[in-house]
């Protein structure tokens, strides 16, 4: 997986993501987009389980620099839910409602999807201030932009709002 936290801001794909000598648009990846005063989450995958695994990335992203995190630790997560797009918001706040309640923070994802059921798992270990840097406190995934699909290159992606 390629966790370089490359973000696409509406506009466009920033210079720096060529640097690292891939094509960034083909491979899995996570990127953060701005709405107002939240912040959009987006998988992107070569599967439609690996844009879920994505896009909670990118919500741990909001916290904290993924790579921080240690799996230590992991959390197995179960959701199910009549469409892919509840489905990615159920599995987001899933994730949201696993680190409140455990004190913990998750660096690494792995799902399997079965229809509109999801089993996943979460790797992480308990949030630690000084070397986690929380930036903000994520209180949950909203069907604001909420998207689930293939777009124009094949890839899927799993889009939604997060409310900070």
């Amino acid at each position: 997986m390629l966790h370089v936290g490359c973000q696409q801001l509406v506009g466009g794909w920033p210079e720096e993501c060529s640097c690292i000598g891939v094509d960034v648009k083909s491979q899995p990846h996570w990127e953060h987009f701005a709405h107002g005063s939240d912040i959009g989450v987006r998988g992107v995958g070569r599967t439609k389980a690996e844009a879920f695994e994505q896009a909670a990335l990118a919500l741990t992203a909001v916290l904290t620099d993924p790579l921080r995190v240690v799996a230590r630790s992991e959390v197995g997560i179960e959701c199910e839910a009549a469409d892919s797009e509840t489905l990615l918001a159920d599995w987001l706040n899933a994730v949201v409602y696993e680190m409140a309640v455990r004190g913990m923070i998750f660096g690494r994802f792995a799902v399997r999807l079965e229809a509109n059921r999801l089993q996943g798992s979460a790797w992480g270990e308990p949030v630690d201030i000084a070397r986690h840097e929380p930036a903000v406190e994520v209180k949950g995934a909203t069907y604001t932009s909420l998207f689930v699909g293939q777009n124009a290159d094949g890839a899927w992606v799993a889009q939604c709002v997060v409310d900070v």
